[in-house]
């Protein structure tokens, strides 16, 4: 279990010591969190580069993600709750993501593990239903297409409907989709109502 111990392809990290999006900069995010139910925070990786003769697993961020990725940081810290566990893909593009959106430098435990690397939703579903429930704020970071479709996926009718129609537009680099959970992690895409009441993209 995530938060637990390190399982199977699964690699936690100890903690190291130790938020504007236009129409999104707004307390409606932290009031519509601000309740018993549980946060995911679905990240997709910044911008990254194609040097010649790396491969895609170790393709690093490109200088426009590392100043995207900067500010899809600020923007989570500034708007939404403290968060309680981060878990990442072992991409490159993914692990300097977390470190560029200030994320690494938080007293925040991350796991990396290969399970998000090439991911369907339902795969990616299944690692989140392994974090300990102890953990209410989450923060996922990966890649298209899985997290969008995940992200799609458990836009619940409840949603809104400008943010789900944001979503639906496009999904681009180190976009933040913003959902609640009510219900158990371990009952996310098995019953729990999950609900998105918020998609961002950081760029100013």
């Amino acid at each position: 279990m995530i938060g637990e111990r390190a399982a199977g392809r699964h690699r936690s990290m100890p903690p190291a010591p130790g938020r504007d999006a236009g129409q999104s900069a707004r307390l409606d995010v932290q009031m519509a969190v601000a309740d018993p139910s549980r946060t995911l925070i679905l990240l997709r990786h910044a911008k990254s580069a194609y040097p010649p003769g790396v491969g895609d697993h170790e393709r690093p961020l490109a200088p426009r993600g590392r100043r995207e990725a900067a500010l899809a940081g600020a923007w989570i810290g500034r708007h939404l709750p403290e968060i309680d566990r981060i878990v990442c893909s072992t991409a490159e593009r993914t692990s300097q993501t977390a470190a560029e959106a200030g994320l690494t430098a938080l007293t925040v435990p991350i796991t990396y593990t290969d399970d998000i690397y090439e991911a369907y939703p339902d795969e990616l579903e299944a690692v989140i239903r392994t974090v300990d429930p102890a953990e209410r704020t989450v923060v996922v970071i990966g890649h298209a297409p899985g997290l969008p479709g995940l992200a799609a996926d458990l836009a619940g009718s409840g949603s809104d409907k400008a943010a789900v129609s944001r979503m639906r537009t496009k999904f681009p680099t180190s976009a933040i989709a913003v959902l609640t959970v009510n219900g158990e992690w371990a009952d996310v895409g098995r019953g729990a109502t999950t609900t998105l009441i918020d998609f961002v993209v950081p760029r100013n």
